[in-house]
């Protein structure tokens, strides 16, 4: 007898379907990059090897390929900063947002076009909540550590760290600074005296 599962409960991929879906997604991400909104349905099933039916079947609607992409990239960011910053932040937490932001930067600056589609389409929310809640998690944890080892301000919060993500991003997606330069400004406000 096979274990029960909810009604409700979402069927688990198949490993082609999960293949193809990740297929539509890097297309979609690297049309979006090139083209930006004008990118079409087609040209993403074309470019991803798959039938429009099945890109259909992922991703019902433009919209929900879009925020589906977003999701992923908000999702690789969140997984750089455990593979990459979080043993950092144990002895050098400002190094570790130093190496978090900088990625952050190049991520936005290789990806204006699709940046400029996500914003286009789903407004500046911001990421997903699940996964927002993830990363502020951490940034409250890399926070904590930086402020037990007395070296970022004691008011500052989790919060405002994302704060500062989106500044940044806006830097790099409208070109009105030098976004490095900016870290280096945040970073040296973030000490503590």
């Amino acid at each position: 007898m096979s274990p029960s599962r909810p009604d409700d409960a979402p069927r688990p991929r198949r490993a082609d379907a999960e293949r193809n879906r990740a297929k539509v997604l890097a297309a979609a991400r690297a049309l979006f990059a090139e083209g930006g909104d004008s990118v079409s349905m087609d040209e993403v099933a074309h470019r991803a090897g798959v039938g429009i039916g099945t890109l259909y079947r992922h991703f019902p609607t433009k919209e929900a390929m879009i925020e589906a992409a977003a999701q992923q990239r908000f999702g690789e960011i969140v997984e750089y900063y455990r593979t990459s910053c979080r043993e950092t932040a144990q002895d050098a937490p400002l190094e570790a947002l130093h190496l978090l932001l900088t990625h952050i930067g190049e991520v936005e600056a290789r990806d204006r076009g699709f940046a400029s589609v996500v914003e286009g389409t789903l407004g500046s929310e911001g990421p997903p909540s699940e996964m927002r809640a993830d990363l502020e998690a951490e940034l409250m944890d890399l926070v904590g550590k930086g402020q037990a080892a007395g070296t970022m301000r004691p008011d500052l919060a989790g919060a405002d760290i994302l704060a500062i993500t989106c500044g940044l991003t806006a830097i790099v997606h409208r070109r009105t600074g030098d976004w490095r330069r900016y870290i280096d400004i945040v970073l040296d406000g973030l000490r503590s005296s």
